[in-house]
């Protein structure tokens, strides 16, 4: 999905996926945990918030910093009579680098 023209913000620090029935962290396929990040996208004139899961914890995310977001894939779904679309990338991380502690 080209993210080009999107501004991301961190609406909410990331926080493990758990398993709906077991309430136990989940992972991807090659066992790294997953996490989700509730980002507000802007585009055109709206805002929307999205959950974006992600492999392994995003550090040096904060709540309202912007962020850049790399390989983001929309995935539909549906499950008997409800439907949506799962969000899914490769990276989140700040869109601004960390400033280097003055020492």
């Amino acid at each position: 999905m080209d993210t080009s023209a999107i501004a991301f913000l961190c609406a909410l620090e990331p926080q493990p996926v758990l398993a709906f029935d077991t309430k136990q962290p989940r992972a991807d396929e090659n066992g790294e945990p997953l996490y989700v990040v509730q980002l507000i996208a802007v585009a055109e004139g709206e805002a929307e918030i999205l959950a974006v899961k992600v492999a392994g914890q995003p550090s040096g995310i904060r709540q309202g910093h912007p962020v850049k977001v790399t390989g983001l894939v929309a995935q539909p779904w549906t499950m008997t009579d409800r439907a949506g679309v799962a969000f899914r990338a490769a990276r989140i991380e700040p869109a601004v680098p960390a400033a280097a502690k003055a020492s």
